[in-house]
């Protein structure tokens, strides 16, 4: 199937892959290369250093300025505005565009503007009318100006098992979750009138070697944290005070959970993405890892953690 152009469309370039469709009163300039199967809406602007990747929409009244790529399967909505000068003045040009890059499977909705400079994740979800000022995470929910974080495509929030003051065994405690290894663990709580009293065991409740502990603190409500993955170590997470989220995502799978007390541990498996946010104000998360401080046991970009899996 070749690609269609509308009879009052101008498409200068020749780089179009087949099945794509240009519509009305739209303009791309001869250096734009644009895929396989897009949907080019009228009134859409695309001009020379601009890369669209196969089964794009985008629809009408949008520009596509220099430095913009976007990957396969994007969505851009109505009036959306990309950026790409953060100082611009006119007739005055900086030597190199700040490039903007838009993950495969995002989608952006109407009327929301994108500063330069960022990446938006894959299959990330922008917000209708979101300013968005900085990078957004892989699968992230954004919304508002500027935009903030306020969930995750497909994570399912799950809320910490009940509780009561009986002290059972480790093994009946331990709820599975849809994210390959990933464990949520009830600790014991006594409650008692001269103060609430919660206790794990290492090796048994938390189910490793404990050669290392860190705590956050102090963390502003809209920041986000973790976004890394660790290929051997070992993590167990427990908010001792106030609440946060914790998305898990083992590459295919992702859920989301609510720390808000300390009875409640999540356990992290190496190979595992994490990212904490929706920390309160006096929210303290006390982490035990099973290996020590090793930088080279990052991996802190998600196409890097989704390839080293081999799941993407």
């Amino acid at each position: 199937m070749s690609r269609f152009v509308h009879p009052n469309a101008l498409c200068e370039s020749a780089d179009v892959g087949a099945g794509t469709r240009v519509w009305a009163f739209a303009h791309v300039l001869p250096g734009a290369k644009i895929g396989a199967d897009c949907n080019i809406c009228d009134g859409v602007f695309v001009e020379n250093d601009v890369t669209l990747g196969d089964r794009v929409t985008v629809k009408c009244g949008v520009q596509l300025w220099d430095g913009v790529t976007l990957g396969d399967d994007v969505f851009v909505g109505p009036n959306v505005t990309f950026t790409n000068d953060r100082m611009p003045r006119s007739r005055q040009y900086p030597p190199v565009f700040l490039r903007t890059t838009v993950e495969a499977g995002a989608s952006i909705g109407a009327n929301a503007t994108i500063l330069p400079g960022v990446t938006i994740g894959r299959s990330a979800m922008i917000g209708a009318g979101a300013v968005v000022t900085r990078s957004v995470p892989p699968y992230a929910i954004v919304v508002g100006n500027p935009a903030r974080l306020t969930g995750y495509v497909d994570s399912g929030p799950v809320s910490p098992p009940v509780t009561d003051d009986a002290v059972t065994s480790p093994g009946e405690r331990i709820s599975s979750t849809k994210v390959q290894g990933v464990t949520l663990h009830s600790l014991d709580f006594v409650r008692d009138l001269r103060g609430d009293l919660s206790v794990g065991e290492f090796e048994r409740d938390v189910p490793f070697r404990v050669r290392r502990y860190f705590v956050i603190l102090d963390v502003p409500s809209e920041k986000v944290r973790g976004q890394h993955a660790h290929k051997e170590c070992h993590q167990f997470l427990v908010c001792v005070k106030g609440r946060c989220s914790v998305v898990a995502d083992d590459g295919v799978s992702r859920q989301e959970f609510a720390l808000d007390n300390p009875s409640t541990g999540l356990y992290l498996p190496p190979l595992t993405w994490a990212t904490q946010y929706h920390y309160s104000s006096d929210a303290t998360l006390l982490v035990f890892a099973s290996h020590y401080y090793d930088a080279d046991d990052y991996i802190r970009d998600y196409a890097d953690f989704v390839a080293f899996k081999g799941v993407g």
